[in-house]
């Protein structure tokens, strides 16, 4: 155990005080889910950085890192979709969730066939993390209106749907010939 795993635990354990938060019937509650998310967003950047720098990546942290990072987008996408419940929200949030669900069950086989470093993490995919979480803070931190902010967050998070889809095409593309499957080479294997 080290301080990038700690980081990583760290930003699973704030999953639910995010959630709590978001829900408590005060007039603050959004802006205190909103710094915890943030802080929590924070940690991916950070738990990145110091295991790189401090030479301190482990096959542990390799593991958790993406999953943090997809649990805490999922259910904060969710909660947002609950109380929002319009298509400017929920539009994006099933293209981001569905990629996720995509490109994670690519990564995962390409691993199978020693093919992973195809389908590594680009830096359209770092962008496309930047405006998803920068969008998420926006609109956690805002009530279900229709106000400059929640208009901002909803093009973020449109931008981060699209930037989604991209990356997604680009990892796809990448992977296409472990995906191809050709007719005369099989035939001529059996």
């Amino acid at each position: 155990m080290n301080i990038p795993n700690i980081l990583t635990l760290l930003r699973v354990a704030l999953i639910p005080v995010f959630v709590v938060l978001y829900y408590l019937p005060f007039s603050w509650s959004f802006w205190a889910a909103s710094a915890v998310f943030a802080l929590a967003s924070a940690t991916d950047w950070l738990d990145g950085y110091l295991a790189r720098r401090w030479g301190q990546t482990t096959p542990f942290g390799a593991f958790l890192d993406p999953v943090a990072d997809k649990l805490i987008v999922a259910v904060a996408l969710v909660m947002l979709v609950e109380t929002h419940a319009n298509l400017w929200l929920s539009i994006p949030a099933a293209v981001i969730i569905g990629r996720e669900i995509v490109v994670s069950a690519l990564r995962e086989w390409m691993a199978e066939l020693g093919a992973r470093a195809q389908v590594a993490v680009s830096s359209l995919g770092k962008w496309k993390t930047a405006a998803q979480m920068l969008a998420l803070v926006i609109l956690l931190a805002n009530p279900a209106s229709f106000n400059p902010w929640v208009i901002f967050g909803y093009v973020l998070l449109g931008l981060a749907a699209v930037l989604t889809l991209w990356s997604m095409l680009s990892y796809l593309r990448a992977a296409w010939p472990h995906l191809s499957w050709d007719v005369k080479s099989a035939e001529k294997d059996a």
